[in-house]
């Protein structure tokens, strides 16, 4: 919940600390504050659930709530104005991030610890749906708590992370005892070195360089990319090596747990492109060719798609559930086609939609995601020895976050380049139409793609904020100033190439729900729950049942 109320209440921030969203050297200002806290947690995750596994997931679970609660409390109190405060923000959301992540590393081993097999989808289930749910509520309370005050949308987390670590001190039992060893601090470097550069340059390849929408031709970025990328392959083959690696690469031996990780880092993909480019979708298109107010658009855009997270309320428990008689590859499976038939449905539609159509496809998306998250995870962490329940939790979330993190860098590139091929020429004709001077007009045109679509993500009406600076309003008729600064002359200026990216964006996602669809099914067998025995078959409790997928040869 709090990583999405701090995405919907960016347009807050920004005014509460007075940064300009359209200035192209704050672009890289807002990528950090949502990028940072998910870098970092894709970074950390699976060197936490190691030591997890090394000295308590508990232990590990009640610090990670204590510096979150530390962490709400420095980004409340923001002291600076501008860069400064930002930079405040940014370095505090990664404290925050590290306590994170040793929640999310160690949440689901925990969980697997607790209950038996024939309970543990049920139990993953509420447990994933729930943060599933909270991401979309959280733009709701976001929209809601910005209205009130920018701090306020830190103050909110303060009092649930000290609730939620008085209470899981006292709630909380180790249930597996800690099996010691020693740190990888090799696997460990190049692992974080790795990934961290990988996905900085991925960060700053969306931002423009030079005469580039994006930064994908900047030797930076390039060696960003081809340098994370050597030293990942490096940290694999030092995997290989020793004796106790902290990415335990033989637990891909097993078919469930390999297929898995591949079906969730790829929903991840698709997940976290759907939501960015619905929200924009929203805020700078529909709610105000409606007549609703850009400043108010951010909670609007929670509020419509509220659908999305009904979906996985439901869908969530309920396959849970059903997953611990009959399997996760079922109900996986046919919730990532559902999403796919989702994301055609959303490429069909108009941008000026019939609002019944999209809430029914956002209602079958949740329903599908749903209907794949705790089956899937509770296969992925039912395949694993106990003692390896935490690596293996944290491997899982460095694939979620690190595919969130990936669709940002995917699908806003995509619909940079759309934008940029047809967006500069009609936004300059459309200015130039309604009597703004030739040189003002030009000077739009030509602000980088991601400066206006980001613009329209931070609830601003960028036509009326780049006119408004240069004075050109007050060279036009009262008539077409109120045409240039109205609800309806930038929505439908940019609404032909939008959709052209549209079709781009939803396109990719609906190939990426395919194959994930696909990894899922080849997942193998339901395999028994403890206490039941296919005919023919060794009983549940014996060391080799759980491997029954080809996997035997794993390491116990």
């Amino acid at each position: 919940m709090d990583a999405s109320i701090v995405i919907i209440s960016l347009p807050a921030i920004f005014r509460g600390i007075g940064l300009d969203p359209l200035a192209a050297g704050n672009i890289g200002y807002l990528l950090w504050m949502i990028l940072g806290y998910l870098l970092v947690s894709a970074v950390l995750v699976v060197v936490l659930g190691r030591l997890g596994d090394m000295f308590g997931r508990v232990r590990i679970y009640n610090l990670g709530f204590l510096i979150f609660a530390c962490a709400s409390v420095a980004l409340s109190l923001d002291p600076f104005r501008a860069g400064a405060g930002a930079l405040w923000l940014i370095l505090w959301r990664i404290v925050q991030a590290f306590g994170g992540s040793m929640l999310t590393a160690n949440s689901a081993a925990i969980l697997t610890d607790a209950f038996p097999a024939r309970q543990r989808g049920m139990a993953l289930g509420i447990n994933q749906i729930t943060a599933l749910a909270g991401q979309f509520l959280g733009l709701l309370a976001g929209g809601l708590l910005a209205a009130v005050d920018w701090r306020a949308v830190f103050w909110v987390s303060v009092p649930v992370s000290v609730a939620g670590t008085i209470w899981s001190w006292l709630s909380l039992r180790e249930t597996a005892s800690g099996r010691r060893g020693r740190i990888d601090w090799f696997g460990n470097v190049t692992f974080a070195t790795g990934a961290g550069i990988l996905l900085a340059g991925i960060t700053y390849g969306i931002q423009p360089y030079g005469e580039s929408a994006t930064g994908w031709g900047n030797p930076w970025v390039l060696a960003g990319l081809s340098g994370g990328v050597f030293l990942l392959l490096l940290f694999c083959f030092i995997e290989t090596r020793i004796a106790e690696p902290m990415f335990r690469l033989s637990l891909f031996r097993s078919r469930a747990f390999a297929a898995g990780n591949v079906a969730a880092l790829l929903t991840a993909i698709a997940r976290g492109g759907l939501q960015f480019m619905l929200i924009i979708w929203l805020q700078g298109i529909w709610l105000p060719l409606h007549g609703y107010d850009f400043e108010d658009t951010p909670l609007w855009a929670g509020i419509f798609m509220l659908p999305l997270t009904l979906g996985f309320l439901i869908a969530g428990p309920v396959s849970g559930h059903l997953s611990d008689r009959f399997g996760a590859r079922l109900f996986s499976t046919t919730g990532l086609v559902l999403v796919a038939a989702s994301f055609l449905g959303l490429l069909a539609l108009p941008v000026n939609f019939d609002y019944g159509l999209f809430a029914a496809l956002l209602l079958l998306n949740g329903l599908g995601q749903g209907m794949f998250s705790a089956p899937n995870t509770s296969s992925i962490m039912g395949s694993v020895p106990a003692e390896y329940r935490g690596v293996a939790s944290g491997m899982r979330s460095t694939f979620q976050n690190s595919g969130t993190a990936l669709s940002i860098g995917v699908f806003f590139s995509l619909m940079v380049s759309g934008l940029a091929s047809s967006l500069p020429s009609a936004l300059g004709d459309g200015l130039r139409a309604h009597g703004v001077p030739a040189a003002t007009a030009d000077q739009a045109a030509s602000l980088p793609p991601v400066s206006t679509l980001f613009a329209t993500f931070l609830g601003n009406n960028p036509i009326s904020h780049l006119l408004a600076s240069t004075g050109s309003l007050d060279q036009v008729s009262a008539a077409q100033r109120d045409v240039l600064t109205g609800h309806r002359f930038f929505p439908q200026l940019v609404s032909g190439p939008f959709h052209d990216g549209l079709t781009v964006v939803f396109g990719v996602a609906t190939a990426m729900a395919l194959v994930s669809a696909l990894a899922s099914a080849l997942r193998g067998r339901h395999e028994p729950s403890e206490g039941q025995s296919p005919k023919g078959a060794c009983p549940a409790s014996t060391p080799n049942a759980r491997w029954a997928t080809g996997a035997s040869d794993l390491p116990k």
